[in-house]
């Protein structure tokens, strides 16, 4: 999104900042058993925990042609959201939309600690999702047996090949942008890694608290919710990214906690 739209944006939420949330509000997503990918599906879970901690309503309904539906973003274009007279898509605009709205988790923070939690999130949603770009676009096997089949079994023969070669020379293009093209396998677990390390480091500073900070949730609790759940729990035929992850007991327990209080309880 160029600047110029950004504030365009940011000045309409502003002007709407008085409106109630939306009883029919809906969020946007591919199909989870057949279609969704797994960047596409850590997206997604992370904006559905952010919604779920701020207590607000709304559908999730599932589309062939979401990601064509979306008005754009910077990474996945996954979800987006439609709440009154806005569409908005991925996670930091959705969370911006919402407090504009004074609706947002997190409020209670002081200026220092919001700082200091926008980068971590910052952090955790580049590495992480740069990370399940590679492995599902850039590593063969998971590509020929995982993302190809299911974002091209939308599209008859021979539209699903073409989506297919537009959809990796996109994602190979965005890997390039941000350096992770020329990268191993290993260059990219050692980032995950650290990234883990340093997100756990995060959690033990609040030993006695579930959250990443004091006892109340924040963005930060959502996004990486969102993405460490998603890789643990999405099979693929290389669980790099997975074994990685696990090996950091903080984070695997952080995340049965969310899940069961945001995602269990409600269904």
């Amino acid at each position: 999104m160029q600047s110029s739209q950004y504030l365009s944006q940011l000045n309409a939420f502003e002007k709407m900042s008085d409106e109630p949330w939306p009883e029919d509000a809906v969020l946007y997503q591919p199909y989870e058993a057949e279609q969704i990918l797994l960047p596409e599906h850590a997206s997604c879970l992370a904006v559905k925990a952010y919604l779920k901690m701020c207590q607000l309503p709304f559908e999730v309904r599932s589309c062939a042609n979401a990601e064509y539906m979306s008005p754009g973003g910077r990474m996945t274009k996954l979800p987006f959201i439609r709440a009154g007279a806005f569409i908005v898509a991925e996670f930091e605009p959705i969370v911006n939309f919402i407090e504009h709205k004074g609706s947002a988790i997190g409020q209670w923070l002081d200026d220092d600690n919001k700082a200091d939690m926008r980068t971590y999130v910052s952090l955790a949603e580049n590495i992480f999702t740069m990370a399940e770009l590679y492995i599902s676009f850039v590593n063969k096997t998971v590509y020929e047996k995982v993302t190809a089949p299911r974002n091209g079994c939308v599209f008859p023969w021979p539209l699903n090949l073409i989506q297919n070669y537009s959809k990796r020379r996109n994602t190979l293009r965005l890997l390039k942008v941000y350096q992770w093209n020329d990268m191993t396998i290993e260059d990219v677990i050692e980032k995950v890694e650290k990234c883990c390390e340093t997100l756990t480091l995060k959690l033990e500073e609040s030993p006695d608290t579930p959250f990443f900070y004091s006892d109340q949730p924040c963005e930060l609790d959502a996004i990486a919710f969102g993405h460490l759940f998603a890789i643990i729990t999405t099979d693929l035929p290389n669980m790099a990214l997975a074994q990685t992850v696990r090996k950091f007991k903080r984070l695997v327990e952080f995340c049965q906690f969310i899940d069961g209080k945001y995602f269990q309880m409600s269904k």
